[in-house]
């Protein structure tokens, strides 16, 4: 069943001066696909991103989730819109130093007033997932990195999003805790069948998706999916990278 839609879509910036930073970006995600997106800086990946999570609006071209045209939604629709049906993972957590481990996680639970006991059971749910159970009375500096980040994924699943959006989730860590936050998500995709589209330059967090799509110039250059083998994977990565002229 197909997710995410996006049709002809076109960003332009300027009006005296024009900047085209996506010409016309065509292509869809199933349910349950982690997709992963890539190209040099200034390729208009972050901007694609932010198109779909509502952050900016598009010159042209239409965006439709689950059937329905995000671009028609306004003001609380809106914001109902991107805490029901979004998921954000971020470069850099994003967490709140104030709040414990389990407080960050169901932040958005408790924005949204939902019954205590309900908040207890999906933490209780994600952070076994996560491996993070024993953190979740600790505070956001007590904990590692990648910790953090698998902190932040917890609170992203928390609403039971119909997509998961994530901006460089490995860009802050090292290469052990960038393998292990990959690992989770890879596994939360698998056995959650939780819709996943990652931006990202590392092509080693790129080779835990199903399918890469390498953008260009604000045009899709190419679009590789992953067999059964992920070191070939990461090397066809590597080989479009390569010929793309940057992994940035």
């Amino acid at each position: 069943m197909e997710i995410l839609n996006i049709k002809n879509l076109k960003k332009v910036y300027g009006k005296k001066v024009i900047s085209t930073a996506l010409k016309d970006i065509s292509f869809s995600i199933e349910d349950g696909e982690f997709v992963g997106i890539m190209g040099p800086s200034g390729s208009g990946k972050t901007t694609l991103l932010n198109l779909i999570s509502t952050i900016d609006k598009p010159t042209a071209g239409s965006i439709t989730l689950k059937g329905k045209n995000i671009l028609k939604l306004k003001g609380d629709d809106l914001a109902l819109f991107r805490r029901k049906e979004l998921g954000f993972v971020f470069q850099d957590f994003n967490l709140l130093n104030t709040l414990t481990i389990g407080e960050n996680i169901i932040l958005p639970l408790t924005l949204d007033n939902v019954d205590i006991n309900e908040q207890e059971r999906r933490l209780e749910k994600v952070s076994k997932i996560l491996r993070i159970k024993e953190l979740l009375n600790k505070r956001t500096y007590e904990v590692s990195g990648g910790q953090a980040q698998r902190t932040a994924i917890g609170r992203a699943l928390i609403n039971n999003p119909t997509l998961v959006l994530a901006d460089e989730p490995t860009g802050n860590l090292d290469s052990a805790s960038a393998k292990d936050v990959m690992e989770h998500l890879e596994k939360i995709n698998k056995e959650e069948k939780v819709t996943t589209m990652m931006v990202t330059h590392d092509p080693l967090a790129a080779s835990y998706c199903n399918r890469i799509l390498f953008i260009k110039d604000g045009q899709i250059y190419n679009e590789i999916y992953k067999g059964d083998n992920r070191v070939q994977f990461y090397q066809e990565i590597i080989d479009v990278l390569s010929l793309l002229g940057g992994t940035k």
